[in-house]
């Protein structure tokens, strides 16, 4: 299930104003950021930094105020089928099933109803939910319905993933394990994935960098290579390559942390 050498995101001087209040907020300023096919990229930074700024912007959601946001070379002017988005809270159907829901999307392209029912089987079997495909969201767990969220993008076959804080809601233990189904779908599909997180063990447990961002207005302070071999178990975050990368986030996020609550601006 490969999507092939597609999924470069190139994130050049972007910046994002926005009106609030009759004053302008600057929320981005001069973000730079590059991927390569394939690659998960996690953004972590203190709260309103402008993670999930950067990331509305790929999807097409936000126009930029100044620089560029390209998919494989392409403008990126609104959203569209290319760039999938996976919700901290899911965006499903309530009225509709499982299978109803992960069908949608290929539905509204034209795909007819035997293929899509075919293709969307193939992605719920992929996050593990064969067997669930009559059931409602309501009657699902949290986690059951972010992997639906998760099989309704990915059923599109889109060159990126984008995913904002989608485990933020679930308890730990949980997250966990959501965090290793996420690792087992991307070995098969190996689309690129950008992730907002608050979580430093989440994003060095997913992530091949991390993006360490200042407070608002955000900025790239540090971009760390996350050198830990893959297949990823639950047990790396014990190693001690694990602890020293954690440290060396921890000490940075925390520094723009308290530069956020004393009301830094620009």
């Amino acid at each position: 299930m490969s999507t092939g050498a597609t999924g470069r995101i190139e994130i050049t001087d972007l910046g994002i104003e926005f009106s609030r209040n009759g004053r302008t907020v600057e929320a981005v300023r001069a973000f730079t950021l590059m991927t390569t096919p394939g690659e998960i990229v996690a953004l972590l930074g203190p709260s309103g930094c402008g993670k999930t700024t950067v990331l509305n912007a790929v999807a097409g959601f936000v126009a930029p105020t100044a620089g560029q946001v390209a998919v494989d070379g392409e403008a990126v002017a609104a959203p569209g089928a290319d760039r999938g988005v996976v919700f901290q809270q899911h965006s499903l159907f309530p009225w509709k099933t499982v299978l109803g829901n992960v069908e949608f999307g290929l539905k509204m392209r034209g795909v007819g109803k035997a293929a899509r029912t075919a293709q969307a089987r193939t992605y719920l079997s992929l996050v593990g939910l064969m067997g669930f495909e009559h059931a409602y969201p309501g009657e699902l767990s949290g986690g059951m319905q972010q992997r639906v969220g998760i099989a309704r993008v990915l059923v599109n076959r889109p060159r990126v993933m984008l995913m904002d804080e989608p485990f933020g809601a679930l308890d730990a233990q949980t997250r966990l394990t959501m965090q290793e189904l996420l690792l087992s779908v991307w070995r098969e599909v190996r689309t690129t994935i950008l992730f907002v997180t608050h979580d430093i063990d989440e994003a060095l447990f997913l992530a091949d960098r991390v993006a360490v961002m200042t407070a608002r207005p955000g900025q790239i302070r540090d971009l760390v290579a996350v050198k830990l071999a893959r297949p990823r178990a639950a047990t790396v975050i014990a190693t001690p390559e694990f602890m020293a990368l954690k440290a060396r986030i921890l000490i940075q996020v925390r520094e723009e942390s308290v530069q956020a609550l004393s009301g830094r601006r620009p």
